[in-house]
């Protein structure tokens, strides 16, 4: 009889173990062994109190189910002011290579996973070189993060085999900003982002109408000065089509527009600004040939496309009405799915051949815009 007591004991202390391990904890997991997880959609909560990501699979017919939610091992975060994204920010989370990276901006690390499936296995927590991280770029092998706090700063890392990242020597580049810490909504940066050729880090700055580039070093480190490239519309989110040229989001003008990065990192604006008619067009995702533009203030989606002679154009003015603060957006699989924090849910979207959407599946119970502070960032395998 002690013997079996022994035996169960074992057991119990094992199970326990394998909850809480170190980056593996997980919440209301579910196990379906009728799904193989080998998509997944992530969706950072930011919470102040403990940063998550809550894991979903991803079923052929663009339907999300809840499996997991794992810790980050930082804090969520937020700038001062925001009217409904709390990290005022496009890329605060990103999936490349199967890894995850994460910010916790209330803690000012970055986090980054393992990606197995709909599995995450927490690798690294480190500092993000400034205050309030909000934004991650990642290529092959080299990583800047975007913090918005303060000056604001750009900081590079390579990443080494063994999946760890180390910070570049030459690659911490402040901003100039003369923020806050949290800084205002309206002022902090949005985003970072790495061109296609590898050559340049670009960080765009909403109302200051700035897309900073900075060349990038055989080493990874950054250009002491940045190129500082006038964008009158407000520049919020950015993406890059097939041929390389940046699509920007505005959100002053509500519009999007295209530009040409020169080899000297200037940029060049293709064909005239494209309006929406919308209010606070801050997002922007490419799925195949079309853009997609997140209004957070109508609680919209806008569609645009390049057409046969090379410019873009406005597909649909509303796409789709998703009645919940349209923020963050990820593809997978030919769907687009929809942070939507004042309702504090995600919705996905069959993407038709004519760039319509169609909505497939809403997946609530995920933590709604309060007190400043909401769910942001999202990101798919």
């Amino acid at each position: 009889m002690r013997s079996k007591r022994i035996i169960a004991a074992t057991l119990l202390a094992g199970l326990v173990s394998g909850l809480f391990a170190s980056g593996t904890a997980e919440a209301g997991e579910r196990h379906r062994p009728d799904h193989d997880g080998t998509h997944a959609v992530f969706v950072q909560t930011n919470k102040p109190s403990g940063n998550t990501i809550v894991v979903y699979d991803r079923e052929k017919d663009g339907d999300l189910r809840r499996v997991r939610e794992v810790r980050t091992g930082g804090l969520g975060g937020a700038t001062l002011g925001p009217p409904v994204d709390a990290l005022a920010s496009q890329g605060s989370l990103i999936f490349q290579n199967d890894l995850l990276f994460a910010v916790n901006a209330g803690s000012n690390t970055v986090t980054l996973f393992r990606v197995k499936g709909d599995r995450l296995e927490r690798l690294q927590v480190i500092g993000s070189g400034g205050l309030l991280p909000v934004s991650i770029a990642v290529r092959e092998d080299l990583v800047y993060v975007l913090n918005a706090g303060g000056a604001g700063a750009v900081q590079g890392y390579r990443l080494e085999k063994n999946k760890r990242l180390v910070p570049i020597t030459g690659a911490h580049r402040s901003l100039g900003l003369n923020n806050t810490n949290p800084p205002a909504f309206a002022t902090s940066p949005a985003q970072v982002g790495i061109s296609p050729d590898g050559h340049f880090v670009l960080v765009s700055t909403k109302t200051l109408n700035i897309i900073f580039t900075f060349a990038i070093g055989r080493s990874g480190q950054l250009a002491r000065q940045p190129i500082a490239n006038t964008d009158e519309g407000g520049p919020f989110g950015f993406t890059f089509d097939t041929r390389g040229k940046l699509v920007v989001s505005e959100t002053t003008a509500n519009a999007a527009t295209r530009f040409r990065l020169l080899p000297n990192g200037r940029l060049a604006q293709i064909g005239p600004s494209v309006p929406n008619g919308q209010t606070a067009s801050c997002w922007i995702q490419r799925v195949g040939r079309f853009f997609y533009v997140a209004n957070a203030g109508t609680s919209t989606i806008s569609s645009y496309t390049i057409d046969s002679r090379g410019n873009l154009v406005l597909l649909a003015a509303v796409a789709a009405a998703t009645g919940g603060g349209s923020i963050d957006m990820t593809t997978s699989g030919g769907f687009l799915y929809v942070q939507n924090a004042a309702a504090g849910n995600v919705q996905g979207y069959k993407v038709n051949r004519n760039g319509s959407l169609t909505l497939v599946t809403t997946v609530t119970g995920l933590p709604q815009f309060a007190n400043g502070i909401g769910m942001e960032g999202i990101a798919a395998s």
